[in-house]
Formats: structure tokens, sequence, C-alpha cells
């Protein structure tokens, strides 16, 4: 499964992030947010890149705080294309901003961002949703959210397989935090 837990221990960047928040449930908005930012901007560049540049993005983007971002207008999109602290892509912070409205209209339709997730885990046929229900789900929902974005954030928070080995020590961890897809975490979907 996850060759993460080979390489990440250990290492300065990788390994916190292997240790306390890989595959582990989050429900904060701007927790969440922040996930699916650093997912969408890592695409075509490695994990690596992402951690390094992450306190820029956090403060580039007001602590990842949705209505913020939501209100952003042109001044703030030169803004965040002039930052060297962050990756400069135009579709990345046009999608950024798209999805903060997004976000903030689940709000009104599921009570939040966590909730739509937890809303989704099952498909319309009542079985739990596999990577490729969530990423048609993601697609026709967000912007940017690709597959292996998709993958990667809902993986990242517990709600597709694969973040760790069953082996891995931190698997053990996030078991005990009842994880979205527990108890089907051992089960390939």
């Amino acid at each position: 499964m996850s060759g993460y837990c080979d390489h990440a221990p250990g290492h300065p960047l990788h390994g916190p992030y292997h240790d306390t928040e890989y595959g582990f449930p989050q429900r904060e908005e701007a927790v969440l947010f922040e996930r699916l930012i650093l997912e969408i901007n890592q695409a075509g560049l490695s994990w690596e890149t992402m951690l390094r540049k992450r306190d820029g993005f956090h403060r580039a983007y007001h602590g990842f705080n949705v209505d913020k971002v939501a209100r952003y207008g042109d001044k703030d999109r030169e803004r965040l294309l002039g930052d060297a602290g962050i990756i400069r892509n135009r579709l990345k912070v046009d999608a950024a901003i798209h999805n903060a409205n997004v976000i903030r209209g689940l709000r009104a339709s599921h009570g939040g961002f966590a909730q739509w997730l937890d809303a989704h885990l099952l498909d319309d046929a009542g079985k739990r949703r596999d990577k490729a229900g969530w990423i048609k789900l993601f697609k026709k929902t967000f912007r940017f959210t690709g597959g292996e974005i998709t993958n990667e954030f809902l993986m990242s928070l517990g709600y597709l397989p694969g973040a760790h080995r069953d082996d891995c020590p931190v698997q053990k961890k996030i078991l005990k935090l009842k994880p979205p897809l527990d108890p089907a975490w051992r089960r390939k979907l």
C-alpha cells in the first residue's frame, strides 16, 4: 500500500506530516480547506515542495479562512500570483477562490464541508462510495480536482484507504480515532 510509510519517518518535513496528519480524520473547515488547496497546488510538483511552502500558503490565504478567500477579488489574485512563497498558477489560484465559495455554500446545504463529505460516504445504492464515485462527485462540485488530487485529498483525511500500511504504527493511532472509513479501512473498496 503506502510507500510513504517507508520514506517519511525521520524526514524533517515528511516525518511530522506522516506521523501526525496524513490519514488522520479532520473536521475543521480551515484544515480541510488547507488540505484541498495544498493538494490542488501539488499537481505537477512534489509533496515536499508543498510542505516547504506550507507557511507561505498559510500567510497568503489568510490562514485558510474560507470566508476571506471567498471574497478575494482581482487585487488578491494579483497579490497571490506575485507571491513567491506559494505556487503562482492562475488556474490554481482561481480554483482556491472558487472552491472557497463552494465550501461556503456547503454550510447552507449540509452544515459544512466535513458534513458534506460525511453525507457522501455512501453512494446512491447505499454502498460505500468508491474512488471513482468520489472523483466524479468532486469534479462536479469543485474546480481543479482531478483523480489524483481527489484521491490524495480523501486518503489524507481517511475517506479513502491507502494512507498507511496496516503494519505502520501510525495506522494504529488513526484507527483509534475512528476515521470515516472505519471499519472498512482495511478492506479494498
